[in-house]
């Protein structure tokens, strides 16, 4: 079929269902909904035989639902309606909750039903980003292979609305969640605060009073100490602060400024001079990783021959703190006696690169990005240069930009199925990661340039089939967990793992050109886009962090890129390079042919 993806960004969803359509077989393309006039006019240029709206908050003109079958995917189960469906069911701790097709008509959420699915809430309180990016993303993709097979059968009917009982408690028309709504007193119970926190984040946030700044709450994690004044900010540690409570205390770990159109920041760099006297915490002994109220963005343990270092940043998102500890963390578990090491990210995200917001909100972005690349640069040559264990990159979450390029220099990488790998945003930076190095020797030269020019998502099945990924593992958490614990288990074998590293050793030692020339050259045209702005870094990145909108589809992002997919063909020309951006192929010679073009952008 022809399918056009009609959405108000192209999220994690849009891409995943995107990438599931084109590996079943469909033509798909992607219209961003800018306005009703371009809703209109890109719907007739493209149409489709379906439109499908996985991400999608204005109304659909009467001009496209009337003439083409348009069905939104809303994040409710049947008989809930509103733009804050989510947000309601953590609030209310909903036992379980579901995802629905519904075909547009003039009145939201209110059509025919063509899917529904539902799935068990977890009893801890979710974040929303994580509850939509897991159940409702999974529940999404297959109502969508039900659509599409129902769009195909001419007999088929959808079943009015009224006429479809309601499948989850709780399930009923509701308006948008105000911050009257949201709203919570420090002196109220942890799990209280806690939930609403997690329910608005990580849009729109809870407003609320902290250390005398007027701010919206995100990322917030149960803490340990209790006693304390209700709102009086305890301790802080790796950019969160410990704030008490009615009962307790948690720890928040993000927040933005309510006035003068504040960005998203670490909670200690927003409260700034604020903090001052406020004392700096340890989490506790280091042989005790699993504490749990120790707030630890990277924790290391070992069962046997293998050792774990879990790592988990908010967004995926690494400013140069990030880095410096997730180095740490490489540096300590190389020098174990393990044989097999799992360098495993979060399972919202893996990475998403460099922190985009903290450079944006430095009084001086040129140095904070600069400071950026070079510390994730640390951490990229640690997984490289390893050959005392069996490194085990894995990506339980899906990641972007630079975080692809994180891990490729592991021995494995094991994906969770159902991620989405998505390396090149177009934000106007060559990137670095040591890719230049890396991705090649992975896919091949052709191949990762294709990946570079098309800028296109990745799912794990294309990613194993060009060998970005090398296993793929179950698309629950909890059974990603278990093979891989198998998988490193198996790596861990003696003779195994002796064999590998070997094999490894002799490899990096028979490379004729060092590893600090590949750097060197990236870090070169990286000054170029992070101090002169060669290619207009600083507003994409503006931007980027602002949520401004597009005022047009990319044409990357329409029917014809499908040519330019990664297996085959001819890449399709994605539009026009970006102002100043300089193509050339000077620089080390990857295996004899030629190096990467600097069209590599990285964000966060």
């Amino acid at each position: 079929m022809r399918i056009l993806l009609l959405v108000s960004a192209f999220n994690g969803l849009s891409q995943r269902v995107w990438c599931a359509l084109r590996e079943a077989g469909h033509e798909v393309g992607v219209l961003l909904a800018t306005s009703d006039r371009d809703a209109v006019d890109g719907v007739a240029a493209a149409n489709p035989d379906l439109v499908l709206c996985p991400y999608l908050k204005e109304r659909i003109p009467d001009q496209v639902w009337q003439r083409w079958r348009t069905v939104v995917l809303h994040p409710g189960p049947v008989g809930d309606r509103g733009p804050s469906s989510l947000d309601w069911a953590i609030s209310e701790s909903a036992p379980s909750w579901g995802v629905t097709a519904i075909q547009a008509v003039e009145e939201l959420d209110g059509g025919p039903i063509w899917a529904t699915r539902t799935f068990p809430m977890p009893a801890a309180a979710p974040r929303k980003s994580a509850l939509y990016a897991g159940p409702v993303s999974d529940a999404a993709l297959e109502c969508v292979f039900e659509v599409v097979a129902k769009a195909g059968d001419p007999s088929f009917v959808p079943a009015p609305a009224e006429d479809t009982p309601a499948q989850a408690p709780g399930a009923r028309p509701r308006p948008p969640m105000r911050q009257a709504d949201r709203v919570f007193d420090w002196s109220e119970p942890s799990e209280t605060i806690l939930r609403r926190i997690r329910a608005g984040d990580g849009s729109p946030g809870v407003r609320a009073m902290i250390g005398g700044l007027d701010a919206y709450v995100y990322d917030a994690h149960p803490g340990m100490t209790r006693g304390a004044r209700p709102g009086r900010i305890l301790k802080r540690r790796q950019g969160a602060v410990l704030v008490a409570t009615g009962d307790g205390s948690l720890w928040i770990g993000h927040l933005r400024q309510a006035e003068d159109g504040g960005i998203k920041l670490p909670a200690t760099t927003a409260l700034g001079a604020r903090l001052h006297g406020v004392p700096h915490s340890q989490a506790g002994p280091a042989d005790d990783p699993e504490t749990p109220y120790a707030y630890r963005q990277v924790r290391y343990r070992r069962t046997g021959a293998v050792g774990w270092l879990n790592f988990d940043f908010y967004n995926g998102a690494m400013a140069p703190g990030h880095s410096r500890r997730l180095l740490a963390g490489l540096r300590h578990a190389v020098a174990q006696d393990t044989r097999a090491l799992v360098l495993r990210g979060g399972t919202e995200a893996f990475s998403n690169g460099i922190h985009l917001n903290v450079i944006e909100g430095s009084s001086d972005p040129s140095g904070a990005a600069w400071a950026a690349i070079r510390a994730i640069n640390e951490v990229c040559r640690e997984i490289i240069t390893c050959t005392r264990q069996v490194v085990v990159a894995a990506y339980a979450g899906s990641a972007g930009a630079g975080g692809v390029m994180l891990g490729l220099g592991a021995d494995i990488i094991a994906a969770r199925d159902g991620i989405v790998l998505n390396p090149y945003y177009d934000i106007g930076l060559f990137g670095s990661e040591l890719h230049t190095f890396s991705l090649p020797r992975r896919v091949g030269a052709d191949a990762a340039q294709r990946l570079i020019d098309d800028r296109l998502p990745v799912s794990t099945a294309e990613a194993a089939r060009i060998g970005l990924v090398d296993e793929v593992g179950p698309r629950h958490p909890e059974a990603y967990s278990g093979w891989l614990a198998a998988l490193a288990e198996k790596h861990g074998d003696v003779r195994a793992s002796r064999k590998r590293r070997a094999a490894k050793a002799r490899r990096l030692a028979a490379e004729r050109i060092p590893l600090d020339v590949y750097e060197t050259r990236e870090l070169a045209e990286m000054s170029r886009d992070i101090y002169t702005d060669r290619s207009g870094f600083a507003a994409a990145r503006h931007a980027f962090v602002r949520k401004i909108a597009p005022e047009a589809t990319p044409r990357h992002l329409l029917f014809a890129a499908n040519a330019g997919a990664v297996g085959g063909g001819t890449a399709v020309n994605s539009g026009p390079v970006t102002a100043g951006r300089q193509r050339n192929n000077s620089g080390p010679a990857v295996e004899r042919r030629p190096a990467l073009r600097p069209s590599v952008p990285v964000s966060a």
